[in-house]
């Protein structure tokens, strides 16, 4: 795909640092946190816990929508979090990191691909996050809509938005879990960084 190809029409909109956390948290939190304990927002599958960070130099995502959720632990520990879902996914210069530290020994793992004008693809992208940055352009958006109209277990008159197309650069995103119909890693490296040399993929946000 060519970079022409990724251009935005007139009347996208710009935010030179968007944040995805855009709900108003405290309200958010809330309701969900209710309607979890009341069975209806499922949880697709328990996180472990721990974040990892997910950097691109681009993304480009037909199909976007956003809503409030939770990331359930298995004992039952819950993390409000920002609910984003891509129908289509473009990843250029994709970067995952974990960091598998333990005492006395710095550990991280690290996942590269999506390299050499060859994007990593998805289709059907959810993700549960914490943060997120970068610069976006928002094609046809429509924020402030209620959130039960993009997934129907939201809570009812929760915040969602909701876009033809989001364009993303300098992506860098914290997160709990990502999901996805298919996940092509095209150039996959996966390595595990020991000492010195062990570094995420971006530093921790601010």
């Amino acid at each position: 795909m060519s970079e022409s190809e990724d251009r935005q029409p007139g009347g996208g909109t710009r935010w030179r640092r968007f944040a995805a956390m855009m709900v108003p948290a405290t309200a958010v939190a809330g309701a969900i946190v209710f309607g979890m304990a009341n069975g209806a927002i499922a949880a697709s599958f328990d996180v472990s816990g721990q974040t990892f960070k997910v950097g691109a130099s681009k993304l480009v995502g037909d199909g976007f929508e956003q809503y409030g959720g939770i990331a359930k632990e298995k004992d039952g520990t819950i993390h409000p979090v920002a609910v984003s879902e891509i129908a289509d996914a473009r990843l250029y210069n994709l970067c995952q990191s974990v960091d598998a530290s333990v005492p006395g020994l710095r550990i991280v793992l690290t996942i590269n691909a999506g390299g050499g004008g060859k994007p990593a693809r998805a289709k059907g992208l959810l993700i549960d996050m914490d943060s997120l940055e970068g610069d976006a352009t928002f094609t046809n958006i429509q924020i402030g809509r209620d959130a039960t109209d993009l997934n129907e277990h939201a809570v009812k008159k929760s915040f969602g938005q909701s876009a033809d197309r989001v364009v993303i650069t300098d992506l860098r995103q914290v997160a709990r879990s990502t999901s996805a119909g298919t996940f092509n890693l095209t150039g996959l490296k996966l390595k595990v960084n020991v000492g010195d040399k062990a570094k995420e993929c971006f530093p921790d946000p601010k």
